[in-house]
């Protein structure tokens, strides 16, 4: 894992304990901290302008607005790859989509790249998810149903990520039942674990399996099913499979039409056997047993827990979060949205804020909460060349911070969402701190570069949003509001000052005087840069904290 001395011992695994923890409402204190907290756990980073939004609201009023539902993206990955003397064979040209163009892939080559393309517009979505959840559970679901499309550019046509991308949106603030089946009868999900092979005469058990342990059921303390029940899971969903276009279907011939019994966990259940078209309805009946036990809900209410809230759960959390939790999810019908808004205006998530419980930021967190936090520019909406560029950049350094999406190298997910005991320690190790200090020690200062378009900070619009730059001590604790989740102490913040913008000088004057003669003359460079110039500085330093990496 690396050493992790230099961080100053900041990302050991700390135990925190959360005592009294409760899914009553929240009734305490709604300002900065709070909108913030919920802010970076909900979405990716807390923008100014969203904090202020959000803080205008009530607590209950802005969970509900967290939660609302996001149209379908009115855009389609494109044909980014049409560089460096390479053309589609199949005659899509740049900047044109290849979704809807056939689903040809005996081209390896074009099909890894149209998969790196739809690395590329997912990427986009995330950076433009406005103020809902809808794209952060999206990925969410994303890391529940494990997929690595890269080690399938051989036998998993692009086109059917995009489309299963789509299956997990549109469940994604809704029915986890519902969506349990999409995924099951989902091309990309039938050929990446063999459902599409799972045949009556040689049953294949790998989704049969993985159904139970990864997706619904889990391996924890109540979870009890049996290999045969794995067995018997695979034999009713034999005969679901994909055509020659990659389309779903079902096919009788290949289903096994016996009655298929189960163990004591599911109250000794015995799936009738159908045979002829109504064999598909047979997946309906393993999906209402599945449903039917306690544990499924708990082991979801565990990963959304674990992913949204902390990596720790206590036998107290257990009982007093986890457990009425479960509850709710279950009679709701598996209604996302109702077990997601119970648990984010509960008073023990909010409690968080006060006990100082964080997270290391995953990838994806840090690289688009970043972009987001400081308002990065972003080329505008119709230069899609540029676009595609910064997309690129954001991908390729998610690569190398080990969260590449479409890329979960485990069938389980990311590792630190569930491997104990370093679970989110995991994102950081020697190689992986260097590469985000190096990171934002770039776009602080001349920024990251790809097909001539710059991706970088704009320290002096980020400072111009908060209240009172003028006032050296307002400016860093208004910043370290929107970018730290942990207090800085008084020594660190007095550093930043007289270091820093105030370059030695004893006197807060020194600073405002700066400040104010830049923005009396915007257009004066040598104004201008006497005040970038501190900033960068004063942000560079704040980014290459530990702190600044949890959320």
């Amino acid at each position: 894992m690396g050493n992790r001395n230099t961080t100053n011992g900041i990302f050991k695994n700390r135990s925190r304990q959360f005592f009294g923890a409760s899914l009553d409402e929240y009734t305490g204190d709604w300002g900065t901290p709070q909108v913030v907290h919920l802010l970076k756990r909900t979405m990716f980073g807390a923008k100014i302008e969203d904090v202020n939004y959000f803080s205008s609201l009530t607590m209950p009023q802005a969970v509900d607005e967290l939660l609302t539902e996001t149209p379908v993206p009115s855009t389609l990955p494109l044909n980014n790859y049409n560089v460096d003397g390479y053309t589609d064979p199949t005659g899509v040209t740049a900047w044109q989509t290849w979704i809807g163009m056939g689903v040809d892939f005996a081209d390896i080559d074009m099909n890894g790249k149209r998969v790196n393309s739809m690395r590329c517009w997912w990427m986009g979505q995330l950076l433009g998810q406005g103020r809902s959840i809808h794209e952060k559970m999206t990925l969410f679901w994303h890391n529940h149903f494990a997929s690595d499309a890269g080690a399938h550019t051989g036998d998993i046509p692009a086109e059917l990520w995009y489309r299963q991308y789509l299956t997990l949106r549109a469940n994604a603030l809704g029915n986890f039942k519902q969506m349990t089946k999409s995924v099951t009868l989902d091309p990309a999900m039938l050929i990446f674990l063999n459902g599409s092979t799972n045949k009556k005469t040689s049953p294949n058990e790998n989704y049969g399996r993985e159904l139970q342990e990864l997706y619904t059921i889990g391996k924890g303390t109540g979870s009890h099913y049996t290999e045969s029940d794995v067995q018997s899971a695979a034999k009713v969903l034999t005969g679901h499979t994909v055509d020659s276009n990659f389309n779903y279907y079902f096919d009788p011939a290949a289903h096994d039409d016996k009655s298929k019994s189960f163990s004591d966990f599911y109250s000794s259940t015995i799936i009738t056997g159908r045979s002829g078209p109504g064999g598909a309805n047979e997946v309906d009946d393993l999906m209402n047993m599945i449903f039917n036990t306690d544990e499924s809900a708990k082991f979801i209410c565990r990963k959304v827990y674990n992913f949204f809230v902390y990596y720790k759960i206590t036998d107290d959390v257990e009982a007093n979060i986890i457990a009425p939790l479960a509850q709710i999810f279950r009679n709701s019908g598996y209604d996302v949205k109702a077990m997601l808004s119970a648990l984010f205006k509960s008073q023990h998530f909010f409690d968080l804020v006060n006990s100082g419980a964080c997270v290391i930021k995953s990838p994806l967190d840090f690289l688009v909460g970043l972009c987001r936090e400081y308002a990065v520019p972003l080329p505008a909406a119709d230069d899609t060349a540029s676009n595609y560029a910064v997309w690129q950049m954001l991908t390729q350094q998610s690569a190398t911070l080990q969260q590449l999406i479409l890329g979960i190298p485990l069938v389980a997910g990311w590792a630190p969402y569930y491997e104990a005991p370093a679970f989110h320690e995991l994102w950081i190790n020697s190689v992986t701190y260097t590469e985000r200090n190096a990171f934002t020690d770039l776009i602080i200062s001349t920024g990251d570069m790809m097909n001539m378009v710059s991706l970088a900070i704009d320290p002096l619009a980020f400072a111009q949003k908060l209240p009172d730059p003028s006032d050296p001590d307002k400016l860093i604790g208004d910043s370290l509001n929107i970018l730290y989740r942990v207090p800085l102490t008084d020594d660190s913040k007095a550093y930043l000052k007289s270091s820093v913008l105030l370059s030695g000088q004893t006197n807060n004057y020194y600073w405002t005087q700066a400040w104010n003669n830049y923005m009396a003359s915007p257009g004066d460079m040598i104004a201008k840069q006497t005040v970038q110039t501190r900033l960068q500085s004063l942000y560079k330093y704040l980014m290459n904290l530990p702190e600044y990496h949890l959320s």
